[in-house]
């Protein structure tokens, strides 16, 4: 017998499919309104378990308990493609609306108006009158123009149709809400509103997500599937990565190689902080891999590492555009008068709304499109790693992994092959299986470990987390901190951009330029742009609820502004730093420093060096823990 509270328990459940046993003994509680992310690597038993809870799979032992009358939404597995307009689809997820609705259509047809003006109270009482309104909304936040409501399903992608199944199981009041990778087929925009979305969300919520930005301001705990069992911790995900570096860390194991990694993440920091004053996205990325440092002993046992061959050549520029049009069709392109070059070294995360051709401009960099005007401009030694999704479906289905390795490298031994492969999460009966028979991610795993084997001095990186596990995600960052060439990033992962760009590029209106700001910035700037449009149809709030909403803004950025300004005086107080390190730095390369006649210079400026340092940590640490301050006090608010 479950509390009144409960909305779901898992009572020492066991689950396997077909053969092979997932999740053993599984027993845990969800009360009302809590928010669970579910983690874990590939293969662990995330999707069964949810299964277990819309019953598509029966318990091997022990049961799945809920309150009678519990309304569940989930994303249908079944892709429909009729020629319904999508907006009757997203509707059709209200099962009470449509339930009264049927039943309006029997009263008329019975003549029975007493059962009809009930109804009609039944469907003011539903809110059924707002319930298109609510649906444009949906569409919208997940990307979609307004016009798009009355296309037929059919008319969208695969992808577009996905969006539409999450927006027709968000349309239902439910008491449980079950979400499978709901950002995977998203962009980045969409991923902050559904963020948005569910943070607002009032029933009980259960995620699987590998986006650790995503899960860390949506849910307050976190189940870890790992060795057949299930293990929860109290927190977001930055939490959990916490807790479970210290169960590592008093566990006593590993202690060697978390040396060495924490070491290897150290060396990343130390080269990288004099380049941190060049943009705000700089210091976010100087401020994630502190972080990454901080919870090396959560990942140390990780089979996942992996790293960059050094490329051959770095010409520079290595690759520009000039006054360059993409696009497909030359009377209306997609982005105009691109003018844009990228040296080694660059690291640029790319932005935009869904359809504002961040995609198309990424095949106008790769070679796979021709500008439309203008000039694509590249030296000779370029060689480009490109990874995008048509990319993985190119794979031969028939072929191992190991087959597509060795076909790539023929020099490589096979023994080095199949090390090679283990790196990158196949051990030796996966690098010897089809591919036919590999899940997603691990397609998109094999395809990154085909692209990087080719030395590449530019990567265009298109989305290359969908449907990878965070330990891959995390295993791709810390790979990426050390290569030498340029690289253009386009991700929903905002934890992996934070990671791996200084720079940011956004694509809107038709054109790309630098973004002066970080992604925080960048997801003010979207709210902005959104408020206006992604309520159609809806009517105005009223006038003293806005007062009031504007009253309590106006009182938490009254209420934080302390934080804040000591947050801008400590970046300051970095970047000042920071040019004169860059600037001791480029001294030391002078080889006249080094001439005897100027020992005495020499050594004042190494001890000035040393003295930076030592600041530089001081100041570092406080601009993080005064970061981490104003970050906790305005989700708490």
């Amino acid at each position: 017998m479950i509390h009144s509270a409960a909305v779901l328990s898992f009572v020492d459940v066991s689950l396997r499919r077909g053969s092979r046993a997932l999740l053993t003994g599984v027993s845990f509680t969800l009360h009302a309104g809590e928010k669970l992310g579910v983690v874990g690597d590939n293969g662990s038993g995330k999707s069964t378990l949810l299964a277990a809870v819309t019953g598509e799979l029966a318990p091997d032992t022990g049961n799945v308990q809920m309150p009678s009358g519990s309304i569940v939404a989930h994303v249908a597995q079944e892709r429909v493609a009729d020629e319904r307009p999508a907006i009757e689809h997203v509707l059709d997820g209200d099962t009470e609306l449509r339930a009264l609705e049927a039943a309006l259509d029997r009263a008329r047809g019975d003549g029975d108006g007493v059962r009809e003006a009930a109804l009609h109270a039944d469907l003011e009482a539903a809110d059924a009158y707002r319930a298109r309104s609510r649906a444009a909304r949906l569409l919208v936040g997940l990307g979609f123009a307004p016009e798009d409501g009355d296309r037929p399903l059919s008319a969208f992608s695969g992808g577009y149709r996905v969006r539409l199944d999450l927006a027709r199981a968000l349309m239902r009041r439910s008491d449980l809400l079950l979400l499978d990778e709901p950002t995977n087929h998203l962009d980045l925009d969409a991923v902050l509103w559904l963020e948005e979305w569910l943070r607002d969300y009032r029933g009980t919520l259960v995620v699987i997500s590998h986006d650790r930005e995503f899960l860390d301001p949506v849910v307050g705990r976190i189940a870890h599937l790992r060795d057949g069992k299930v293990f929860l911790y109290t927190g977001n995900y930055s939490a959990f990565e916490r807790q479970r570096a210290e169960e590592i860390t008093l566990s006593h194991r590993l202690a060697e190689r978390q040396q060495r990694e924490a070491a290897r993440i150290r060396a990343f920091v130390d080269r990288f902080r004099y380049k941190a004053s060049k943009a705000r996205q700089a210091q976010s990325r100087l401020k994630a891999l502190a972080r990454m440092e901080q919870v090396v002993p959560a990942h140390v046992d990780s089979p996942l590492s992996f790293a960059f061959p050094e490329p051959r050549r770095l010409p520079n520029p290595l690759l520009a555009l000039d006054r360059a049009d993409a696009g497909y069709d030359p009377a209306h392109p997609v982005i105009t008068r691109a003018r844009l070059a990228i040296a080694p070294g660059d690291r640029i995360g790319l932005l935009g709304a869904n359809g504002a051709g961040k995609s198309t401009l990424m095949r106008v960099l790769a070679g796979e499109l021709a500008p439309l005007a203008g000039a694509r401009e590249t030296p000779a030694h370029l060689a480009i790693g490109y990874f995008a999704q048509h990319q993985v479906e190119q794979l031969d289905l028939q072929a191992t992994g190991l087959v597509h390795l060795l076909r790539e490298a023929p020099e490589l031994r096979e023994q080095e092959a199949r090390d090679y492969l283990g790196g990158f999460g196949f051990p030796l009966e996966r690098a010897q299986q089809a591919v036919a028979t590999l899940s997603g991610g691990e397609k998109a795993r094999l395809t990154l470990a085909l692209i990087l084997r080719r030395g590449p001095n530019l990567l265009l990186l298109d989305e290359p987390t969908n449907h990878l596990d965070l330990e891959m995600r995390r295993a791709l960052g810390v790979a990426l901190q050390g290569y030498e060439g340029g690289l253009v990033l386009v991700s929903h992962d905002r934890h992996l951009l934070r990671l791996v760009a200084d720079t940011l590029w956004v694509v809107a209106d038709g054109r790309v330029g630098p973004w002066d700001g970080d992604l925080d910035d960048y997801a003010e700037w979207l709210r902005a742009r959104r408020r206006p449009s992604e309520d159609p149809g809806a009517g105005r709030e009223p006038e003293r609820d806005a007062r009031a909403r504007r009253r309590e803004r106006a009182e938490q950025r009254q209420a934080l502004a302390p934080l804040r300004a000591e947050v801008k005086r400590l970046e300051r107080e970095l970047q000042t730093l920071g040019a004169r390190g860059a600037e001791i730095e480029s001294r030391l390369a002078d080889p006249a420093i080094y001439d005897a006649t100027r020992r005495d210079d020499l050594t004042a400026l190494l001890r000035e060096q040393g003295d930076l340092r030592n600041l530089l940590d001081t100041v570092e640490t406080r601009w993080l823990e005064a970061s981490e301050a104003l970050e906790r006090e305005s989700s708490a608010d």
